[in-house]
């Protein structure tokens, strides 16, 4: 086994683990990423799931690298792509025409994008990036972990060591691995104080995962081979649906009342608001990431969009965490497959008729032999016990009055619904107003250990906070965030625990977030219910 030695090593390459890469790495530490997957990037590329954004994200609530990610996104669009007059005029190109997102665009340009933010400090022999690479096995001694073990995909081994190790992962790996206090599922109310909570908490009963495809729309007979599962899916209903799960109709998730979307195949629906679209939905344009009238005529023979509806939400068991999650996952790409063959064969049509054979898979864009995600999406993994838990009465608007709670350690800001999907216990939809949020410091710091900080999505948020602080760009503000705290310590010879206990330190640490390019608190006016 080859030794690696690093001043902060980071596992997990997702959206968190970057921005925590480059945090780092302009603060002039050595840095080592590893992430499972052939692309880095998670949300954005291996899972295949355009950013989940804000109102003001185009020029506050995030931070400056996070925005510039976004500018290098339009201009690698604007360069490298034959966009029309009327696309290369918009000041807030949206290929895809999207409207989840005013950023919809390819995953492989999000990779792309983001080893090229990240490749200057390979060329500095400052990061070693370390693909389909997994951590497999972690030693802790005296409240630190001393070194993880990490397996590539080809059976290379490494032992990797270093003073500081970020948590990156989207499942929590390093957390299961060192034996870190956790949670995963939901809380009781008991225990949390929620209103949303459940009576009885379960470890086991979170969001459903949902494998992503990657679909146009062309002429001819591309209908796949009916899958092995198909006969399963398609006489499954999920609790408390109006319909079985191959159908159009599902529970609107704010209302929970029946909801029939529209369904228009290269139909040029561009510039619907969020909002405006959540009425009456439109799911071939909801995460369209190339939209053929953005590009010169002819370009493209298709517009391609992502299907992650809730139709392809796996809700059968937990994905990690289990003996058999590998078997969930296969069954979650099935699930995908099986909606796709519906779609071709069974779906009825405006004009009366059944299917839509045109409808094809384009591998090429999730970088797949199948057209599913390299990863299953993981809307939420394990959590750590941290310092600081984040909880609904801290942010819903129903049970504030002046704002989200304010943190005077302040790491960063965020701002979405709690947006939680059915979960494999059998809950259905659940849909919270919040307010614009903050990222406190104490989130970061596990309770039972010195020397790790959670950089993404296992933070100490509960099953109902995760639902908002899970999305791109707060997950990429608490990367950031645990790259810039982990380089302070290194620093100043601190444990993450010191600086959260010192409002001098940690007031040092706040200003080196905002010379970075933090936003660390919202205006008084946005902290309020619209």
């Amino acid at each position: 086994m080859r030794e690696l030695n690093a001043d902060i090593a980071i596992i997990g390459g997702g959206v968190g683990g970057v921005a925590a890469a480059l945090a780092a790495c302009e603060a002039g530490k050595r840095v080592v990423m590893t992430d499972p997957y052939a692309w880095i990037g998670g949300q954005l590329t291996s899972q295949a799931v355009p950013p989940d954004e804000h109102p003001w994200i185009e020029t506050h609530g995030s931070t400056r690298r996070y925005r510039r990610y976004r500018e290098l996104v339009r201009a690698h669009y604007r360069q490298f792509y034959p966009l029309s007059v009327s696309a290369r005029a918009e000041t807030y190109l949206n290929p895809g025409g999207g409207w989840v997102s005013p950023l919809c665009h390819e995953p492989r340009v999000a990779h792309d994008v983001l080893t090229a933010m990240l490749e200057p400090f390979v060329a500095q022999q400052r990061l070693v990036m370390l693909r389909e690479t997994r951590a497999t096995a972690a030693v802790v001694e005296n409240r630190r972990v001393v070194a993880v073990t990490l397996t590539s995909k080809s059976g290379e081994t490494w032992s990797l060591s270093a003073p500081v190790f970020l948590e990156a992962s989207e499942t929590g790996d390093l957390i299961d691995l060192a034996g870190i206090a956790h949670r995963s599922g939901t809380e009781s109310r008991s225990e949390t104080g929620e209103p949303s909570a459940p009576e009885i908490g379960d470890p086991t009963d979170m969001q459903a995962a949902t494998m992503v495809m990657a679909l146009d729309h062309v002429e001819g007979d591309h209908t796949i081979d009916r899958p092995a599962d198909y006969d399963h899916w398609r006489s499954v209903r999920p609790p408390s649906w109006p319909n079985p799960l191959l159908d159009w109709r599902y529970p609107n998730p704010r209302t929970l009342a029946p909801v029939t979307p529209r369904f228009r195949p290269n139909f040029a629906a561009h510039h619907e608001s969020h909002e405006d679209a959540l009425r009456v939905p439109d799911l071939w344009s909801y995460r369209r990431i190339l939209a053929r009238d953005t590009f010169e005529p002819g370009f493209l023979a298709s517009d391609v969009t992502l299907v992650n509806w809730p139709m392809n939400d796996y809700l059968e068991g937990p994905v990690y965490g289990v003996p058999d999650a590998d078997e969930h996952i296969r069954r979650a790409g099935q699930l995908s497959l099986s909606l796709l063959y519906w779609l071709q064969t069974e779906a009825p049509r405006p004009d009366g008729g059944k299917g839509y054979p045109g409808l094809r898979l384009r591998p090429d864009i999730t970088g797949t032999s199948t057209g599913l995600a390299q990863a299953p999406y993981i809307r939420e993994g394990r959590r750590i016990r941290a310092l600081t838990t984040i909880r609904e009465q801290d942010i819903a608007v129903a049970q504030r009055t002046g704002g989200a709670l304010h943190y005077d350690n302040s790491v960063g800001t965020g701002a979405y619904r709690i947006d939680l999907h059915p979960t494999t216990g059998g809950a259905n939809y659940l849909d919270v107003a919040a307010l614009p949020f903050e990222i406190p410091l104490g989130a970061l710091i596990p309770e039972d250990v010195t020397n790790v900080v959670a950089a993404g999505k296992t933070i100490g948020t509960t099953h109902i906070t995760n639902g908002c602080y899970r999305v791109h760009p707060s997950e990429w503000s608490i990367g950031e965030a645990a790259g810039t705290l982990a380089s302070y310590c290194l620093d100043m010879g601190l444990a993450a625990r010191d600086v959260w206990a010192s409002k001098a330190r940690t007031s040092e640490l706040q200003e080196r977030l905002k010379q970075g390019g933090s936003d660390l608190a919202w205006n008084a006016d946005e902290r309020l219910p619209a």
